[in-house]
């Protein structure tokens, strides 16, 4: 059954984007935002456009799942819901191992340099294949920063800073 509120003060993370619907009895074409597979088990509330619902299943299907909420019971019903996200709390992510994070706790630091000068703010994350590249926007402009060992010295989440040391050729 899903619940007309939201999760008031929890932090919330986008796991999916609804693309369509599957069926006549509301099941959902998902694409998956994330790498954990556990965000659409069986009895995992999550957040769909401010109401809670509840997976009661989701299965692969190409390259997306097909997931039936509750409180969704039909074709029209599903329909309503294209294009909005599914989120759940953040508090439910799954520990990452020592020097890895998720997109989420990166967004929105403040970058500085090891001698301390700032260089604005990180905006967005772009996936390349062999390592993210974190978008750093200042009132200067915009600077690309590739997430590897050589440029980011540090990574403090609860301090909302990341300090790194700029290659040459990197402004």
């Amino acid at each position: 059954m899903a619940e007309n509120r939201e999760a008031p003060g929890q932090e919330m993370v986008v796991v999916g984007r609804i693309l369509g619907v599957w069926g006549a009895r509301g099941e959902l074409r998902v694409e998956p935002l994330t790498d954990v597979p556990d965000r659409f088990a069986p009895g995992v509330r999550v957040l769909v456009g401010g109401v809670l619902h509840t997976v009661e299943s989701a299965r692969p299907h190409k390259r997306m799942l097909l997931v039936k909420l509750s409180g969704i019971a039909s074709r029209e019903g599903a329909g309503s819901l294209r294009e909005q996200l599914l989120e759940a709390p953040a508090s439910e992510s799954p520990p990452l191992p020592d020097g890895s994070y998720y997109h989420y706790q990166v967004l929105g630091l403040d970058v500085v340099t090891t001698t301390g000068e700032p260089l604005g703010r990180i905006t967005d994350i772009l996936p390349t294949g062999s390592n993210d590249v974190y978008v750093v926007q200042s009132e200067a402009g915009e600077l690309l920063v590739p997430a590897i060992d050589d440029v980011v010295k540090e990574i403090d989440v609860e301090g909302n800073r990341m300090v790194v040391e700029l290659l040459p050729g990197m402004r």
